[in-house]
Formats: C-alpha cells, structure tokens, sequence
C-alpha cells in the first residue's frame, strides 16, 4: 500500500481550533479521520479528540493487519466515540455533553470505504471530476435533496445538524464503499470551515490541477480569505492512492515493509483518566503536522533529484 498525504489545520477567526484530524495505519490498512468539534457545547476539542483516539486505538485492536469487514468497524468505532463522549461528560458532572462531527476513511488493498456523522466531508476526485461527496447531515441538505418531492419556500440555516456525536439520540452514520481506487485518485476529509466559504467546482479544480501538497495550502487559504475575520477552524486532510505495492515510485508512505504487528499513528495517545484539555494543545498539534509535511515535502524533493 502507497499512499501521499499532505494535512493543514488553522484556528481562523476563532478563540481555539476545536478541529483534529489524524491517520493511523498497518501493512495493509489504514484509517484516516476528521472531527470538528462543536461550538455551543462543552469542551469541543475535547469531543472531536475523543472521537479520534477511540477510533484509533480500535483501529489498532483489529487491523491484523487489514480489518475483516471495514464498514461495519467505520459504523462501530464511530458509535463508540459517541459512547466515549457520553461517558466523558458523566464522568466530568457535565451539564452537557461535548459534541463532535466527524468524517472516515479506510483503504485497504485497493479498495476505499467511508463513514461520515455530521457535516464534516470527504471529496474523492479523479481525473480532474468529483466522482463522489459525502452528504451532510444537516437540515438544509435534507431540504435540498426533498426539494424535488416537497418544495420549500424558506431555506434553512446550513449550520443546523441533526445528528452528531455526543448528542443525546443514537447519531446516524452513513457509509460506503467499497470503492475500488486507481492510481492518482484523491479524497479528501474536511470540516466545514473549508467548505462553507469555497465551492465544491473550487476544491475540485485545486485537487486536479495542483500536487495534494500546493492544493491544501491553497484551499485553506481561500477558506481564511472568504471566511473573513471571524472565519471558522479550517482542518483539510488529502490523500493521494499513488500504486499498488508492486508499482514502482511515487514519494508517498509504503507500507509494504512493515511486519504484520506492526501499528503507525500521528493521532495522540488515550487522554482518558486526567484533564483531557492539558494534552490538547493547538501550538502542539500545529507543529506535529508541520513536522510530518516538511518530511513528506523533502522525500518528494529527494526522489526528483
């Protein structure tokens, strides 16, 4: 398995980023997940880490190293975030719990699956065109695709969720795959201070016609641009399926080498146990991500050279 991955988050015009994202992966499988953490709600960043780490640590307990059934674990290990945040804030003596959206992809073998709650979104182009985009779980997309059946003459707030982690109903959880993937397809995970203020023509003519490492930068700062100065967290997270392992090329991660026991993560360790929040912190996090684009940014220089 090859892959390229390229990830920018930025607080925008807000008080704290309560967006993250990370990827986890073995010799044949890897995870890859966005959460946004709510505004209006205790602790976001708290939630949407949460939902990352138990992603994550669930991912480890069952890729050996591939996962036996991918969309049944995404509808799972989604479902326990919910739980996690739902004990959390029983824990803690919440008022309220802290809520999350998030957004999943699996690859394995050469097949990609995903799993979405909320409004965060995945964008998979090839070729230049938008083959297929998540749906978000909000009132005006649901007016949207009824529009047809039972027009509506007032239109509804975008921002407006009907499901979400943490929420005191089962959240809903949408899926699909597989999907079988072809050299240079591109997905893409990201919350919704991207796609609130830049078209899905904008985020698609960007993956087409620029490496996934000039187009997330490029987006982000479109997203900052149009978003103004109380613009929302803008978290983007790219991936490139660059070949099968017995390709040759590419300046991605292989995983080829790896041994079957063998688990990779860039997603923090359990904060689980003492105060979530001292483990979060943005400056942190921004650099991690940082660290892993320069290295990912001087392989592919050494492989032109």
């Amino acid at each position: 398995m090859r892959f390229s991955i390229y990830q920018v988050s930025r607080k925008g015009g807000r008080e704290k980023n309560e967006d993250r994202m990370g990827y986890s992966y073995t010799r044949d499988s890897g995870l890859f997940a966005l959460a946004d953490g709510m505004g209006g709600h205790p602790e976001g960043e708290v939630a949407s880490q949460l939902a990352l780490q138990t992603m994550s640590a669930l991912f480890q307990q069952a890729s050996k190293p591939t996962i036996p059934d991918p969309l049944a674990f995404l509808n799972q290990a989604i479902l326990a975030g919910h739980q996690q945040l739902l004990r959390y804030s029983a824990q803690k003596a919440l008022s309220d719990t802290p809520r999350t959206t998030v957004v999943a992809c699996l690859l394995q073998g050469d097949s990609v699956y995903w799993a979405h709650c909320g409004d965060s979104r995945l964008y998979m182009v090839r070729a230049g065109k938008l083959i297929a985009r998540t749906r978000d779980h909000s009132y005006s997309e649901l007016q949207d695709a009824l529009h047809s059946v039972v027009p509506m003459r007032e239109r509804l707030n975008r921002n407006v969720l009907f499901t979400c982690l943490g929420s005191p109903g089962k959240p809903v959880i949408d899926t699909a795959g597989p999907f079988t993937l072809q050299g240079g397809d591109r997905l893409m995970l990201c919350s919704d201070g991207l796609w609130g203020t830049v078209t899905d023509e904008a985020i698609t003519e960007e993956l087409a016609r620029r490496s996934i490492a000039e187009a997330v930068p490029e987006l982000v700062e479109q997203a900052l641009r149009n978003g103004g100065p109380k613009c929302d967290n803008v978290s983007v997270m790219a991936v490139e399926w660059e070949c099968s392992e017995a390709e040759q090329g590419g300046s991605g991660v292989s995983t080829e080498e790896l041994g079957d026991d063998v688990f990779a993560s860039t997603i923090q360790a359990s904060v689980l146990g003492h105060d979530a929040a001292d483990d979060l912190d943005d400056a942190e996090i921004e650099r991690s991500i940082k660290e892993i684009n320069d290295a990912i940014r001087r392989s592919s220089q050494k492989k032109k050279n």
